[in-house]
């Protein structure tokens, strides 16, 4: 449970992120939290609400926005997914989704670049802000490191290729067909990511990435990236999937592994598709909002930053 200190300085972290999307021309959307069906995704389990499910991200939604006609949109909001409870998750979390219209994920990665900048110069001079050495406003000093991470512009980029290569014990094919990706990703190569500065791991293969658009020059890959801090997955953007019939074909599948695992597919979201028909070329990402906030004030666990975390509440 934050203190009184705590919550001014979180109530100040959303006036600034606010403020810097508004600043940027983009327009603050709302969406609904309960909703008849979600989009497929296997690899999320979500919470339901009597005979709706509680929004796992305000995608579906934001992305209908877009092919409305909106070019630059953005909101502020609380997502749920079953099951996420620990030091980097909780079932209710708070979540920054913007999308630009004409835009790829590398103007995405420039966003992310700005806006963190934005922060530190908006929030550096403020008591329970953990700002770099000498008071500096551009590096970030993590909860329990004495390390410095920069924060200036351009962070490091690295492929997933190139980041199994590097740190993993097997190879990216390998993780692929034993289907171990994620458990290799978050054990041998999540820990050096982001330690010395911000780092974007791009470039996924596309069947980790159901909603983002194919590479033009390499269609086994998808324009999709993370963004790490100190080891840390902030950020989860993409240039967007707006092909109907490509799609349409992601989703079934996405529906086979989750119907694989045990569970009830819902149905395939039509109003979403004959919409995504009407939208061009876009880029969108979602940021995990509680976990920025714990860096920028130096602690080790979500629970620490959040107005009350569920052990507050029994």
């Amino acid at each position: 449970m934050l203190d009184v200190q705590g919550l001014r300085f979180r109530a100040a972290f959303f006036h600034s992120l606010r403020s810097f999307f508004i600043a940027q021309q983009f327009l603050e959307v709302d969406t609904p939290i309960r909703q008849p069906l979600l989009l497929p995704e296997a690899n999320i389990q979500p919470l339901t609400s009597e005979d709706s499910y509680l929004q796992a991200s305000p995608e579906l939604c934001m992305k209908r926005l877009l092919a409305l006609g909106c070019d630059r949109i953005f909101q502020l909001c609380n997502c749920f997914r079953k099951g996420e409870r620990g030091r980097l998750h909780l079932e209710e979390f708070t979540m920054l989704e913007w999308y630009r219209a004409g835009a790829g994920y590398e103007d995405l990665m420039d966003d992310c670049e700005q806006l963190v900048s934005f922060l530190l110069v908006e929030l550096g001079g403020m008591e329970g802000c953990v700002v770099g050495g000498n008071g500096s406003r551009d590096s970030l000093r993590p909860g329990g490191s004495d390390r410095i991470i920069a924060t200036q512009p351009h962070w490091e980029r690295l492929s997933v290729q190139a980041a199994f290569a590097r740190f993993s014990p097997v190879s990216l094919e390998q993780a692929l067909a034993s289907d171990t990706f994620d458990e290799v990703l978050v054990e041998y190569v999540e820990p050096h990511l982001g330690l010395e500065r911000p780092l974007f791991l791009y470039d996924y293969p596309v069947a980790l990435g159901s909603l983002a658009r194919r590479k033009d020059r390499s269609p086994h890959l998808v324009e999709r990236f993370e963004l790490y801090i100190n080891g840390i997955e902030l950020a989860n953007g993409f240039s967007e999937l707006t092909d109907v019939d490509e799609q349409r074909q992601r989703f079934t599948e996405e529906l086979r592994l989750m119907e694989k695992g045990g569970r009830q597919p819902m149905p395939m979201p039509e109003r979403f598709l004959e919409d995504l028909a009407h939208l061009d070329q876009a880029a969108g990402i979602a940021l995990g909002v509680d976990r920025l906030l714990m860096l920028l004030m130096g602690k080790r666990c979500v629970g620490e930053v959040v107005s009350f975390a569920p052990d507050d509440l029994a």
